[in-house]
Order: structure tokens, then C-alpha cells, then sequence
């Protein structure tokens, strides 16, 4: 699965970096985050409910931050298991610039592969959850940094 997507958030790029990095932010606007360690300053630990269409399950995972610069952009490598419900692994580049009006511009590009029952499920079913989960937590992560 491939996903690309921009967003504008109404606060500076120092603000969005700090707040991307910050394990308190990201538990509190990832749809169905149980539990979000931060095992180190480029390494985190999940606990993610997520539903797929008719599969339901709990994912644990850890996920690395490479090719740091801030507060322009890294890489997000990592792998969930999800039991019976399989699993998914894959990565991230996300990329900060200041946006046209005032705000910053975050896009990202995502290349993610998953297995087992998700798998079954079909590549429509999987880009559309995928697409709505990223549209979520988006939505929550423009309120809690921008405070709008």
C-alpha cells in the first residue's frame, strides 16, 4: 500500500516538530492508541486497536525515527503484530515546510505492507481505512497543536 498526503497546521514548524515528537501528542491524536512509550529520543513503542472492515485486533508495535533534521523532516520505520489479525510493517517520510498564509505544511509519503487476515481483506478496503485513520489523525493533530 502507497499513500501520499499534505496538510496544513495552524502553528510553526518548531511547534509541529516538537509536537510530532512528543509521545504525550501522538497517544492522545492516533486513532485507537491504547499505549505509546517512548523507549528513546528515535525509538517508540505502541499498543494500537484498529478495525478493518470486519477484523477488529490489537496491534503491538515499535516504530524507529531515522534521517533526523529538524525541524524539516525523518523517516519513521516500523512493524505492528496484530495476533491472528496479522500484521503490518512499512515506513514513512514526512517532510515539514512553511505553508503559503502563515502555518506549516506537513506531507508525507508512506509505503506500508501488510499480511495475514488483513491481508484477505482486499487492497481497496485496506487503502480506504488507511486513508480515514491518516484523515483522523490529522484532524486531531491540527486541534491539539494549533489549538483550534
Amino acid at each position: 500500500m502507497e499513500m501520499t498526503g499534505s496538510h496544513t497546521i495552524p502553528a510553526s514548524r518548531e511547534k509541529v516538530w516538537e509536537a510530532l515528537n512528543d509521545a504525550d501528542v501522538l497517544r492522545a491524536c492516533i486513532p485507537g492508541c491504547k499505549e505509546l512509550e517512548k523507549k528513546s529520543d528515535t525509538e517508540l513503542a505502541a499498543t494500537v486497536v484498529a478495525k478493518v472492515g470486519p477484523v477488529k485486533a490489537t496491534f503491538k508495535g515499535e516504530v524507529t525515527l531515522e534521517n533526523l533534521d529538524p525541524p524539516n523532516s525523518y523517516s519513521i520505520v516500523g512493524e505492528g503484530k496484530g495476533g491472528i489479525a496479522g500484521f503490518a510493517k512499512g515506513g514513512a517520510n514526512v517532510r515539514l515546510s512553511d505553508a503559503e498564509g502563515g502555518g506549516t505544511q506537513l506531507d508525507y509519503d508512506v509505503d506500508a505492507k501488510v499480511g495475514g487476515k488483513l491481508a484477505a481483506l482486499g487492497s481497496r478496503l485496506i487503502d480506504s481505512t488507511a486513508k480515514k485513520l491518516a484523515g483522523d489523525f490529522f484532524t486531531n493533530f491540527s486541534k491539539h497543536v494549533g489549538g483550534s
